[in-house]
Formats: structure tokens, C-alpha cells, sequence
């Protein structure tokens, strides 16, 4: 890491992460294992304590009864961390703590037996930004409700957390863990578990960054998505670059304590796409939202699907696809049809989520390369091998620069690009 990229006093900013030399498109920056990490909550029953495969009938712990392993070794290999915390979940059965807590009960785990910072660690755990001073007495009565919980979830396994070691108390540990924890997602983008990065913690946001993250297991990997200069300052998206200016300052501002200033945000036509069409229509779909999350995330599939089609001919002849809350509702309804095994209405939605995911991703991202690669395996499954092709072939464009060519969902994309040519060939 030192070999490109250095910590540095950005203007205005705090700490940053800058480039030493020139990096390219699709260049692998930095890649590293969290210091610590764990599962979140909703994904606990499904996905894998260790490698973090995800899968149904996975093993559980015997004595917790709340983690998940896919094999007697991934298990064998996550006893050392999971030891500590099994007594600890083990006492609150059947309750379990936020992700959080639970996170900040591995760091102090972690603490404990190896105080000492690491000698390549460029950003020690002390010197977070903790952002206590900064946070409404409404945010900080949650901490402190946290604090109680952590407490009580420690109690077994730790007497005393008044002082950990680098002068830490359990406040400003839970404020840094808020402050500056990742989300660790699966191939398809969807949120598995937390972890804390240390040094990529330094990473300041810009809502069109330079650079973006994805994981492979628990591996967090830096990529550059354009050209960059050296001494450029390294950034990435704290936050759904698919969602407008407004609602993403409001995120960063209550999540991260700061207002976001930059170009896209200052450009006053930044959200015409974003927000086209009636105003009254798609603020009826923006406030449905959170309900179908909700029905996604509880995989009640005929409910989401019934609600969502609604939704789509009561508004859809008012807002455009471009419009982000009915792009999000396109792709709720094709989760929905792919679940229940209707998969030309699925392709239906997937055909017109394309173009608005290239407009609004200007830059090579993740999660347009990961909607390519959906609505390519649709296309191949239906027989529609010249459009099963394009998108591949899209696909596999954008993550050579987002994933790199060792990830294993470039991988499968490769192979299912080499599959369709194939069959292309015999036609």
C-alpha cells in the first residue's frame, strides 16, 4: 500500500488517502481483511461465519446456536474469533445485539489480546474520527442505550470495559465503529455484514469518486475507475450514488456529520434525470419504498410483486424510468418475478432498468456491471442469445475495470460469455 498511496492532511477534510504515483483505470490499489468483522443481523441464518459463502442448510454452532458454517473447517477456522463471542450470545439467547455491538464487541476482543497496533497500520483505531461532538443529544442517547447493551453482551467474557487499551471507552469506540465501518456486500451487491477497514478509513467521499470497493469474501479491494494522478486525493462513495443530491446530504450529513460539497451536488441539473417526471406520482412511489424493502428483505414474494405492479400502472405513464424511485421499483418487481419463476415479466423490468443505469453511471460501477450480468442471465435463459451476448459482453467490460479479472463474479461472467458465444456459433 505504501508503494502507491500515502495518508496526508486533506483541505478541509481531515485525514485522506492520496496517490504517490499514477494510477490506472482498473488498477487493484490496496486489498486487505478487516480488523475485525461479523455478520449482520438479517444474514446470520444464511450466510457462512468464515468464508461468508452464502447458502440454505449451512451448519450452526452447537453453543450459540446463532452462527452459520458451510463446512467443519470453516468453522474450525472461525473458532478463534468466535470463541469469546459465543459465551456472549450464548448468555442473551434468544436476543441478538445490533451488528454495532456486536462488532464492537470483536474490536475489544481484539483489543484485548493484541493491544499493540500493527506496524503497517497507517490509521490506528485512536485516531478515528469519532464525531461525538458533533452528534445530536438524540444520537448520542442512542449510543449510550448501545453502550448498555455492549456491556451487558461483554459481561461474560469482560468485568471491566471502563478503560480499553489506546484510552478508548466504550462511547468512542461505538462512535468510530458508526463512523467508520463498511459494509461488506456479496457478488450481488446485497449487504452481508460489517467490518472495520482501518486504513481505508482515511478514504474521504465525493459522490463521483475515483475509486470503488468491492469484496471477495470478506477481502475488501480497492479499485481505480479512472485515471489517477499522483498526488490526487483518493475517494469513494460513502453513499447510493443512484439517489439524489438532496436525500444523499441528508444521508451523509446524519450517517457522517458532514455536508457534501462537491461538483455533482454544486451542479444545480445534477438530479434531472433523477427526479424527471410528476412530482406527486414519484414521491407516492418514494414513500412505498421502505415498505417493499421490507417485503424484499422478508422474501414475501407474491406480496411484492402484487404491490409493485400497482404501483407501476398507477404512475408509471407519469414518471420515467430514469426517475430513480421508479428505477428502484423496476428492480424490486424483477427480484420479485425471478423469485417466483416468472421470467419474461423479470426480463420485462430488466430491459428497462438498462438504459437508465447507463445514464446515471457515467463511470464503471459495480452495480451496473452486477444489473448487466442479471438481466444477461435472464436473456440467455429465454433463448434471446444476441441480447444474452451484448450484456455479457457489457458485463465483463465494466469489471475488468470495477472487479478486476481474479474476482470470482468477473469469473462467471467470462464463462457465461464464452457459453452464449458458443451457442451463438452453433445456431
Amino acid at each position: 500500500m505504501a508503494k502507491k498511496t500515502e495518508r496526508f492532511s486533506s483541505a478541509g477534510r481531515g485525514n485522506g488517502l492520496r496517490a504517490l504515483l499514477e494510477i490506472k483505470t482498473g488498477e487493484l490499489i490496496h486489498s486487505c481483511e478487516p480488523y475485525a468483522f461479523c455478520i449482520a443481523k438479517n444474514s446470520l441464518k444464511s450466510t457462512c461465519q468464515s468464508c461468508l459463502s452464502r447458502g440454505d442448510g449451512l451448519l450452526r454452532c452447537s453453543q450459540c446456536k446463532c452462527t452459520r458454517y458451510c463446512s467443519t473447517q470453516c468453522q474450525r477456522q472461525a473458532w478463534p474469533e468466535h470463541k469469546r463471542e459465543c459465551k456472549c450470545l450464548k448468555h442473551l439467547q434468544p436476543r441478538v445485539p445490533t451488528d454495532s455491538v456486536r462488532l464492537a464487541a470483536r474490536i475489544i476482543f481484539r483489543l484485548l489480546s493484541d493491544p499493540e497496533p500493527h506496524p503497517e497500520e497507517s490509521y490506528p483505531l485512536a485516531e478515528h474520527q469519532s464525531h461525538l461532538e458533533d452528534m445530536s443529544a438524540e444520537k448520542r442517547g442512542g449510543l449510550t442505550q448501545l453502550c448498555s447493551m455492549l456491556q451487558l453482551y461483554l459481561l461474560q467474557e469482560v468485568c471491566d470495559v471502563s478503560v480499553l487499551p489506546g484510552g478508548l471507552d466504550l462511547m468512542g469506540l461505538l462512535s468510530r465503529v458508526t463512523c467508520n465501518c463498511f459494509s461488506i456486500s456479496d457478488g450481488e451487491l446485497q449487504d452481508i455484514g460489517v467490518g472495520l477497514y482501518p486504513s481505508m478509513s482515511l478514504l474521504n467521499h465525493d459522490c463521483q469518486p475515483n475509486c470503488v470497493m468491492v469484496f471477495v469474501g470478506k477481502r475488501l479491494q480497492l479499485r481505480a475507475i479512472r485515471n489517477i494522478q499522483p498526488h490526487e486525493e483518493l475517494t469513494i462513495s460513502y453513499t447510493d450514488v443512484l439517489a439524489p443530491g438532496q436525500e444523499r446530504q441528508a444521508h451523509l450529513q446524519q450517517q457522517y456529520h458532514f455536508l457534501c460539497q462537491c461538483q455533482r451536488c454544486n451542479r444545480e441539473d445534477s438530479d434531472s434525470h433523477m427526479l424527471a417526471g410528476d412530482k406527486t406520482a414519484w414521491m407516492i412511489i418514494r414513500d412505498a419504498l421502505p415498505h417493499l424493502e421490507h417485503l424484499r428483505t422478508e422474501h414475501q414474494w407474491e406480496e411484492l410483486q402484487k404491490e409493485s405492479q400497482i404501483l407501476l400502472a398507477r404512475h408509471a405513464h407519469a414518471v420515467p424510468d430514469t426517475n430513480v424511485y421508479l428505477l428502484r421499483l423496476l428492480d424490486m418487481a424483477m427480484d420479485a418475478c425471478i423469485s417466483l419463476d416468472q421470467y419474461e415479466a423479470a426480463l420485462e423490468y430488466g430491459n428497462r432498468t438498462l438504459g437508465p443505469y447507463r445514464l446515471h453511471y457515467a463511470e464503471p460501477h459495480p452495480s451496473w456491471a452486477v444489473e448487466l450480468f442479471r438481466v444477461g442471465k435472464l436473456q440467455h435463459y429465454l433463448g434471446r442469445l444476441e441480447e444474452a451476448s451484448n450484456s455479457f459482453t457489457q458485463a465483463y467490460d465494466v469489471m475488468k475495470v470495477t472487479h478486476g479479472t481474479e474476482h470470482p463474479l468477473f469469473n462467471e461472467v467470462s464463462r457465461k460469455l464464452t457459453e452464449v458465444q458458443a451457442e451463438l456459433r452453433r445456431t
